[in-house]
């Protein structure tokens, strides 16, 4: 088994596992509080894989996540690179369509793309002199007593590494998170939804938006919805949330057009029908989880942050910004217990579970309420409009 080289003296390192959204900003934070940083990644460096794994439901950010983004000069590079959104445009079954704006006149969310935010996140990460990304790193085991850490490797090798704070950023599935299983007095719950969503490619039309841009556009139908959020390039990236037995119902290309004929007629020339029986059955529908678990840390060696701590379904649209938030939370709490681990960890346990707890109850409340808001909102526009 290969070591790692001998970690330095001076300064405590911070081994952050996991270089996703929160994974990346978190390595920021910490180099920027001049700790020795090194971040581990399973997956390859997504800067330069030609295929990207993993989700791409577009993001919402707002603005808990544009402070987080504040305190480390990424703000205005990540902004500048969103679509605001307005308000949402909500699409009727005959295809009328109604703004609801978010608040008051001026405010906005932004569409993001997910994977061009993580690339830029991993850039500025990396722009830090103590920091070190590690990509194809794949976190077996680690010591909540030592810190030591066992990544398998490429080609059957292992490396092992030691940190004084570890940091588990490493989704819902987090293998930081399978060592707190062990302990007693933990808590952890994981639910499923009965839906699933896929994702479809609305491509511009005569090098333009197929529809309004500045709008999170919705087709509220009952039990399911569609949505689409703009995108840099004049896509839209429209997502279908659905119950599962109702995505295994649709087998065939002639099924398909059937189902959006009778659901979605208008998106119908706006995606293309051919596109439509090609797209829907390039991938299966994919999970939706919820996860809530607490503590978020272990003695003053590990911290939970991120889906690793409160995967949250996407229908209160604060997955992200939830993450972000967990960022500025413990740095706030670094600087009032002077960077002392065996302090910060217990009481960013103390403060943030129950909004993590609250923000995950709330996205699995919306889904239904929007619905039911949404359609009593549309019902309500077009009854007044004589339509």
């Amino acid at each position: 088994m290969e070591e790692s080289a001998l970690r330095r003296e001076d300064k405590k390192v911070v081994a952050v596992v996991g270089a996703g959204l929160v994974g990346a900003l978190n390595a920021c934070f910490f180099a920027k509080r001049g700790f020795e940083v090194e971040v581990f990644e399973t997956r390859e460096d997504i800067r330069k894989a030609k295929v990207v794994k993993g989700r791409s439901i577009n993001l919402a950010l707002s603005h808990r996540g544009r402070t987080a983004l504040k305190h480390v000069g990424m703000e205005d590079k990540i902004v500048s690179k969103g679509i605001p959104m307005n308000a949402r445009m909500i699409h009727s079954l005959s295809g009328k369509q109604s703004p609801i704006p978010y608040g008051k006149k001026g405010q906005y969310i932004l569409s993001v793309d997910r994977a061009n935010l993580n690339k830029e996140l991993l850039t500025a990460a990396e722009t830090y002199p103590n920091t070190k990304l590690n990509f194809d790193h794949k976190l077996q085991d680690w010591s909540a007593e030592t810190g030591l850490m066992t990544f398998a490797r490429p080609h059957g090798s292992k490396t092992q590494t030691q940190a004084d704070l570890i940091v588990g950023c490493d989704g819902a599935f987090s293998a930081v998170r399978k060592q707190f299983l062990r302990r007693s007095r933990f808590n952890y719950s994981q639910t499923y939804i009965p839906h699933g969503y896929m994702e479809l490619t609305m491509r511009p039309r005569n090098g333009e938006f197929a529809m309004k841009p500045n709008y999170l556009h919705i087709w509220p139908r009952n039990t399911f919805m569609m949505i689409a959020l703009p995108n840099l390039d004049k896509t839209f990236t429209c997502t279908l949330f659905m119950p599962f037995e109702e995505f295994e119902k649709i087998s065939t290309g002639d099924e398909v057009i059937e189902f959006f004929q009778k659901y979605f007629p208008d998106a119908i020339p706006l995606i293309g029908a051919a596109t439509l029986r090609r797209d829907y059955f390039r991938l299966p529908a994919q999970a939706m989880v919820s996860v809530k678990c607490s503590p978020y840390h272990i003695g003053d060696k590990c911290v939970l942050m991120g889906d690793a701590a409160h995967a949250v379904v996407p229908f209160y649209g604060q997955g992200m910004n939830a993450g972000f938030e967990d960022c500025i939370v413990f740095d706030e709490i670094m600087n009032q217990f002077n960077e002392d681990f065996s302090a910060v960890l217990p009481e960013y346990s103390r403060v943030r579970v129950p909004d993590d707890h609250a923000i995950a109850d709330l996205a699995m409340y919306n889904y239904v309420e929007v619905i039911q808001f949404l359609l009593h909102m549309l019902h309500m526009f077009f009854s007044n409009a004589n339509i």
